[in-house]
């Protein structure tokens, strides 16, 4: 580890921010220093202005994969180097307007049952029955289940806060079976090693595999889980505050989404046009 790397986790440390957010933001400075094959404290602001616009223009990087390394980059020279340059403030990603795609619950049941092996299944299963982040479901302890209660603790989540989400009946039964076959010890999903929890990027590669091998025709990943399973509730009638609240959401707005992509609204607009436009 270089002497870079070590203080700026430490002043991250500091900052009380999350270790998923630390590996994302080290992960951004990595990047830029391969771009330029040298050590970022030996970089220009110029050089920084152009390692934006290739990933702006060249790459054609969504709005959030800008913002996270910039957040990242910006946090090493301004917090670890003290260097308060204007260019950091220059860089406003494209606001992405994109509506995110959607599984039906049968595509989300087609998905899950061409995944094999037992852990990455019932991970899945339990992101996508609970609402879970990718990081909330590989980061779950065998402590998290509240069986009793029916809910998963999930700690430190986005923004370090902890929350309740309720666990279906079905999902309980098989997490139960699940641990009485693997029997993990402290992770929920283990890796191969047991000493650490599931890498993100396993799961992330058995989704695009079942994905291909389903017949699914969507631009799906594991975050779509989250999505479909918001939609399904508010196709169900569950009022937005309270999918706010077991999504972990900070404002209602980002919740409201929701709203336009339910069959609910899509049926209702379709009878009222039709109704509308029955005599032309």
């Amino acid at each position: 580890m270089t002497e870079l790397r070590r203080r700026m986790l430490e002043d991250m440390e500091l900052h009380g921010l999350a270790p998923n957010t630390q590996d994302c933001y080290v992960n951004a400075v990595r990047r830029l220093a391969q771009y330029y094959g040298r050590s970022p404290d030996r970089l220009t602001q110029g050089e920084i202005r152009r390692f934006f616009l290739y990933l702006i223009n060249e790459k054609e990087a969504g709005e959030s994969t800008v913002k996270l390394h910039l957040y990242g980059i910006k946090f090493l020279y301004e917090k670890t180097l003290g260097r308060q340059w204007p260019v950091l403030s220059l860089v406003r990603p494209r606001r992405s307007k994109k509506l995110p795609v959607v599984l039906s619950p049968e595509e989300v049941r087609r998905l899950l049952a061409h995944v094999r092996q037992a852990t990455q299944r019932t991970c899945l299963t339990t992101i996508y029955s609970c609402g879970l982040r990718l990081s909330e479901g590989t980061h779950l302890e065998v402590g998290d289940i509240d069986s009793g209660r029916m809910m998963v603790r999930i700690r430190n989540a986005k923004g370090g806060k902890d929350r309740d989400v309720p666990v279906p009946q079905r999902t309980l039964e098989l997490l139960r079976a699940y641990w009485r076959g693997e029997r993990p010890q402290r992770w929920l999903f283990p890796a191969k090693n047991a000493h650490s929890h599931i890498p993100n990027t396993t799961l992330q590669k058995t989704f695009k595999a079942v994905l291909r091998e389903s017949g699914v025709r969507k631009d799906a990943s594991v975050h779509t889980l989250r999505h479909s399973y918001a939609t399904h509730l508010m196709d169900n009638g569950v009022p937005l505050r309270v999918i706010q609240e077991i999504l972990g959401h900070r404002s209602p707005r980002t919740t409201a989404l929701y709203t336009h992509l339910t069959q609910r609204t899509v049926d209702g607009l379709q009878a009222t046009v039709n109704r509308l436009m029955a005599d032309l």
